[in-house]
């Protein structure tokens, strides 16, 4: 039997299928071949990839009242840079609205989608920063942030943090995700590339959550040093990483009676007793009218005597004398401890005669001092 070489009918070897395949290197790694060079750029979407679109596709924005002289005047400008990408734009003043819609003549579907700087233009961002949206490498998000605080003091608070003084924490964050940042009212405009954000939209979220920027702020100026370093790319960097422990202060008072929990019984409670039954066990149910008038007459009798009795004990708590304070009688002094006044009178002479010689002495000497000194 001779062997052939050729190939059943049935198979196709995967060399004939794909005839641009390669086998995979098993020493290369991925890291290579999911990076790309430095020079690399994307090829820009011409007319060439697409002739044109068949349905028209628009949408409006509404914008407010302060915003209406700005607009007017710059509306010009806005739709010379959207007729260059075949995009027509109008603006309502009475409606107060701004609709952009495509035309037959527009060969990219996504730039309807960059045509959102509308948006931008009506949350107070200015056409010059709105204009870069226009770009391939550059994106726009914008953040709702009204809804992220339920009380209104705190939002104002949280939001005047992520401004920062005279707002050097958004110099600080655009400087570093090489974004522009726009807080207006209840949203948080950003525009950037893709890279810067993902940093920015975390940084305003977490302040929202009560955590300050300064620490999001270190921890992107740690990953921008990091970057530059190629051989810490395929690394994992939460070593370098700083960790902050959050402390929750809990300055709730705890209550000074606390409610314990009765013991769970599966069988449900017995009835009350009702008013017959109370009535059949003391046997008040079998007594006639007249005797039941006459118990309570009594009852009623005892109680008031009770009162009159606690009201006289307090009048007459007024008429007890109070008791009187028992005086200490001063022993008479023994024939020992008793002073002798002529004994006392002798010692002080006696004292006072020998200062006086004393300073009579000292003199003396004072002044033999002096006739030396002479």
């Amino acid at each position: 039997m001779v062997t052939s070489t050729l190939d059943e009918p049935g198979k196709v070897t995967r060399k004939r299928e794909f005839p641009n395949w390669k086998p995979k290197l098993e020493n290369q790694d991925e890291s290579e071949l999911l990076s790309l060079p430095d020079s690399w750029k994307e090829p820009t979407f011409s007319k060439d990839d697409n002739a044109g679109e068949l349905e028209e596709s628009s949408f409006a924005t509404l914008f407010p009242k302060y915003r209406e002289a700005y607009l007017k005047e710059y509306w010009p400008l806005v739709q010379k840079a959207l007729n260059e990408h075949h995009i027509n734009a109008a603006l309502d003043l009475i409606e107060g609205s701004m609709t952009v819609c495509t035309t037959k003549k527009t060969f990219d579907p996504y730039i309807i989608m960059k045509a959102q700087l509308i948006k931008l233009l009506a949350r107070s961002v200015s056409f010059e920063q709105a204009l870069l949206i226009l770009q391939d490498d550059i994106a726009h998000d914008m953040i709702k942030i009204g809804s992220l605080v339920r009380n209104k003091e705190g939002f104002v608070k949280r939001r005047l943090q992520l401004i920062g003084p005279k707002g050097t924490t958004l110099k600080a964050l655009e400087l570093l995700t090489n974004c522009y940042i726009m807080v207006q009212g209840n949203t948080v405009s950003a525009i950037g590339p893709f890279s810067g954000l993902g940093g920015g939209q975390d940084v305003v979220l977490d302040t929202m959550k009560n955590i300050h920027p300064i620490y999001n702020i270190k921890t992107l100026m740690i990953k921008k040093e990091l970057a530059k370093d190629s051989e810490l790319q395929s690394q994992s960097w939460e070593r370098f990483l700083l960790q902050f422990k959050h402390k929750n202060v809990n300055n709730h008072k705890e209550p000074e009676k606390k409610t314990v929990k009765k013991e769970y019984v599966p069988f449900p409670p017995s009835q009350p007793e009702s008013q017959i039954d109370k009535e059949l066990a003391s046997g008040e149910y079998f007594l006639k009218v007249h005797q039941k008038k006459r118990q309570k007459m009594e009852a009623i009798k005892t109680k008031q005597a009770e009162a009159l009795s606690k009201r006289r004990e307090e009048r007459n708590k007024a008429l007890i004398p109070p008791k009187e304070k028992t005086v200490v009688k001063l022993k008479e002094a023994s024939a020992e401890t008793k002073f002798d006044v002529t004994t006392i009178k002798e010692k002080v002479k006696k004292q006072r005669t020998r200062n006086w010689e004393e300073v009579k002495l000292k003199m003396e000497a004072d002044e033999k001092k002096k006739k030396k000194e002479k």
